[in-house]
């Protein structure tokens, strides 16, 4: 199901149980429409994750890893000075829509207590995340500011009173008497069910639609049946659903929706943590790394543009042979030309004595013409020898921005910096100009490189999975891991991935090589072939680029990737 207003009312429920009554003890903005809220109850601390994106928005407790911008944003400074150290009172969901009220009570600047609303409204690209003072629902500030001339029916900016998006004008399911219902399962076609509960009832997706549709087709008692199944929203039993075409899909308890795999949770946070994780990184990536895809794209694009240039100098090149030929057999014959021929027919002893019609310089006799087409030949023959070699160099940074690429699509926000140096070490980025300032200068701060991402087998061995160029080499050079087992897709860019062991189980093997076929460019793909050895047999050739290492004497396996192995086995 989508988030809709049946799964924000789950979501409200798992909320006030969790957070109702904690402290609010950091506030950060890791990305532009996100905010994390870490909230201290009963001893536990919760990341609460408030996302106003336009395709992702949802409220959860997450514990997928974010890393904080250097410089705190204006918006989360804000929320720092008005809602650190206050206290989360309650979490309630405005009618059966998707909004959610969060009350803080707090002091103002007088020291008298008040309560400010942080106001999610999950609505697509209408999705904002607003303070609020309650008292006379004044915003103090909000996470988009959204000029009058983009929105004509309510004011989005600090200042304004916060007025609720327009009514749809629908009954609340979890606090009407469900009359409304009764009228339509005696008045509508079974077939018509799901769309006529639709249009009466408030926070019902589609999906959520037919799914109640299809329970109360089949109960003997349709109300009693209603009821039960509104009931499973406030005990919710977090269901993540996996097609035969790997597409996930997810719903606050299983309703018997049909797919290859069903996945159970804890707690919704989770569910949507598993839900999220690749669609949502991929995107913060995106706005972590838009430069450097940017960088990489053009990258690719200029050598691709080179590398047919060159290949078309090369088949040209072929000709050269033809032109020594040709020299040879006018050096060999030169009496047969004479000043102002245009052309003369000699037989070619290279071509069992065919005739061969040469094309002459009238100006030149026979041993001029000859070595005319000598100098043609040399010249063809060295830019072949060149070509070759801007080949071999230009295929070497096709790889190598491949990798670049591959990586830049499987790695997490805390990555992106790694990638980041490599690119300026390698001289393809340019570090900003340092801003001179009076007085003492300070020092950089050395950037400290991201740790492999790590996982544990089956059988408890530890399995990591190098992210970048930096970590790659980490991992395959580095000297104590010289008897481990390392692995890497065949022939395809891909994370290196190092077994901890001399000797690990077959199973291990397999689930490691599982890991570097989903890391890897063939993430989508079936029946990948993974090689394997010891990491000692590793060679890096001298002036390679990072990441580049050359082996012999591997073993090879196949698998298919898994991206349900893959959260399984990640370490916590």
């Amino acid at each position: 199901m989508p988030l809709d207003g049946l799964f924000v009312h789950a979501l409200a429920h798992e909320f006030n149980e969790k957070l109702a009554g904690g402290r609010i003890t950091k506030v950060h903005q890791p990305y532009p429409n996100e905010i994390i809220l870490v909230v201290r109850n009963n001893g536990t601390n919760y990341p609460l994750l408030l996302s106003a994106h336009p395709a992702y928005a949802r409220a959860q407790v997450t514990q997928i890893p974010y890393q904080n911008p250097k410089t705190p944003t204006n918006f989360a400074m804000f929320l720092r000075r008005n809602l650190e150290g206050a206290r989360l009172d309650r979490i309630e969901q405005v009618t059966n829509d998707r909004i959610l009220n969060f009350a803080v009570n707090t002091h103002d600047e007088l020291g008298d207590e008040q309560t400010l609303l942080l106001t999610l409204e999950m609505m697509g690209r209408h999705s904002n995340l607003f303070l609020v003072r309650q008292k006379d629902q004044r915003i103090l500030e909000l996470i988009k500011h959204v000029p009058a001339d983009q929105n004509r029916v309510r004011s989005l900016i600090p200042g304004a009173t916060y007025v609720l998006p327009p009514a749809q004008n629908k009954e609340n399911p979890f606090t009407s008497d469900l009359g409304a219902l009764a009228k339509i399962l005696l008045d509508e076609e079974k077939a018509d069910w799901a769309k006529a509960i639709q249009q009466q009832y408030e926070g019902f997706s589609s999906q959520a639609a037919k799914a109640l549709a299809t329970a109360l087709s089949s109960a003997d008692d349709a109300m009693a049946a209603a009821k039960a199944w509104l009931a499973n929203f406030d005990a919710p039993k977090p269901t993540l659903y996996r097609s035969d075409k790997n597409k996930l899909s997810y719903a606050a308890f299983d309703w018997g929706q049909e797919a290859a795999e069903k996945t159970s949770f804890d707690s919704l946070g989770e569910l949507l943590d598993a839900y999220f994780a690749g669609q949502a990184e991929a995107d913060r990536v995106n706005q972590q790394a838009a430069s450097l895809v940017r960088l990489v794209k053009n990258e690719l694009k200029k050598n691709l543009t080179k590398q047919k240039k060159l290949q078309q100098t090369l088949t040209d090149s072929e000709n050269a042979e033809a032109f020594k030929v040709k020299g040879d057999l006018l050096i060999t014959y030169p009496h047969l030309v004479k000043k102002g021929m245009q052309s003369v027919q000699i037989e070619n002893y290279y071509d069992e004595n065919k005739l061969l019609t040469i094309a002459l310089d009238p100006r030149f006799d026979g041993m001029q013409n000859a070595n005319r087409y000598f100098h043609k030949y040399r010249k063809l023959r060295l830019a072949k020898d060149y070509v070759l070699e801007q080949l071999a160099a230009t295929q070497q940074e096709i790889d190598y921005f491949n990798q670049i690429q591959t990586q830049l699509a499987v790695a997490s926000p805390r990555d992106v910096a790694d990638i980041k140096v490599e690119l300026i070490d390698q001289g393809y980025l340019r570090e900003k100009a340092k801003v001179k300032t009076k007085g003492k200068q300070t020092k950089k701060p050395k950037h400290v490189m991201g740790k492999p991402d790590q996982f544990v087998s089956s059988d408890g061995t530890l399995i990591e999975v190098g992210k970048n160029n930096l970590q790659n080499d980490q991992l395959s050079l580095k000297k104590t891991n010289r008897h481990k087992i390392w692995l890497h897709v065949q022939k395809l860019p891909g994370s290196h991935v190092l077994i901890d062991s001399e000797k690990p189980s077959e199973e291990t093997i397999e689930e490691a090589a599982k890991l570097a076929a989903y890391f890897s460019k063939a993430r989508e793909s079936a029946n990948v072939p993974v090689d394997y050895l010891p990491a000692g047999k590793l060679r890096k050739p001298n002036g390679a680029k990072p990441g580049f290492v050359i082996f012999e004497g591997q073993q090879t396996t196949y698998v298919t990737p898994d991206a349900s192995l893959v959260q399984k086995l990640k370490k916590a």
